[in-house]
Formats: C-alpha cells, sequence, structure tokens
C-alpha cells in the first residue's frame, strides 16, 4: 500500500465530512419540493401560495452551501413561483 500524506488524509477525511453534510441539504431540498409539487398536483392554492417561502428557503439555503449551482436555485424558483402563480389564477 502506497504512503499517503497526512494533508491527503486530512482533505479525504473533510471531503467526507462536506459530503454528508450536502446530502443532508439536498434530501431537505427534495423533500420541500416534493411536497410543494404534490399539493400543486391536487390545486390546492393556499396551501401552495403557503409552502412557498419555506420552499424558497430550502433553495437558497443549497445554493449558499453550494449544493446546487445558483442559477440553478434561481431557475427552480422562478419555475415553482410560477406554477404556484397560475393555479391562483386558475382556481
Amino acid at each position: 500500500m502506497a504512503e499517503r500524506h497526512k494533508s491527503a488524509i486530512k482533505r479525504h477525511r473533510q471531503s467526507l465530512k462536506k459530503a454528508a453534510r450536502n446530502k443532508s441539504v439536498r434530501t431537505q431540498l427534495r423533500h420541500t419540493v416534493r411536497e410543494l409539487r404534490e399539493v400543486i398536483g391536487r390545486n390546492e392554492a393556499d396551501a401552495a401560495g403557503k409552502m412557498l417561502p419555506d420552499v424558497v428557503k430550502s433553495i437558497d439555503k443549497a445554493v449558499s452551501k453550494g449544493v446546487i449551482h445558483r442559477n440553478a436555485g434561481a431557475r427552480r424558483v422562478s419555475r415553482l413561483s410560477k406554477q404556484v402563480g397560475q393555479l391562483g389564477k386558475a382556481s
């Protein structure tokens, strides 16, 4: 087995910690977006309007932590906001 430098061992340890944090944030993001999409699918405009700020907060948190790119976050917020807005007009 080849020798590993102390710095490489530390970087590996850090990458594992970062991956665990990223996974947690990404899971939370997917969960909140999925819940909002289910509410949108049921045409519940009031519930979707109340959920949207929490979902936007979750997306912004993922962007700030570097889990998703800021343009991807902006795109998701835009599309979800548009869907919620159209839901309000339809009912």
